[in-house]
């Protein structure tokens, strides 16, 4: 019975691990210049934003799995797990960065924005 298990784990994580080419970030989005850009132009950066969001939280989403079953790979006994979970962590925590990161770009773009554009 527990054979059937560990091969059926076995399985499952390397399914899960087939989906590591398969998960691939965004690209940053382009800001406007809010001192210079037009409001058309500041609604297409919001726009570029929002998708850029969305798209990371599918990547973050499509992280998550490989990360439960590399940890399961570790408490099943492969010390290698420990380095691809590492790999794993890393590139969830640089999606979280790069979301704050374009967040924080395009507010400024909108505070110089508006500055340029009292009213």
């Amino acid at each position: 019975m527990n054979t059937i298990k560990l091969a059926l784990l076995s399985l499952s994580l390397a399914s899960t691990v087939s989906l590591a080419g398969e998960c691939t970030g965004p690209e940053m989005p382009t800001m406007p210049d809010g001192g210079t850009s037009s409001m058309e132009q500041m609604l297409a950066g919001q726009k570029s934003v929002k998708e850029f969001q969305t798209a990371n939280l599918e990547y973050m989403a499509c992280l998550d799995p490989q990360i439960t079953a590399a940890r399961a790979e570790l408490e099943a006994g492969e010390a290698s797990a420990e380095d691809k979970i590492k790999q794993l962590e890393e590139a969830y925590n640089d999606a979280v960065s790069k979301e704050e990161e374009v967040a924080g770009q395009f507010n400024t773009e909108i505070r110089e924005y508006k500055a340029a554009n009292p009213g």
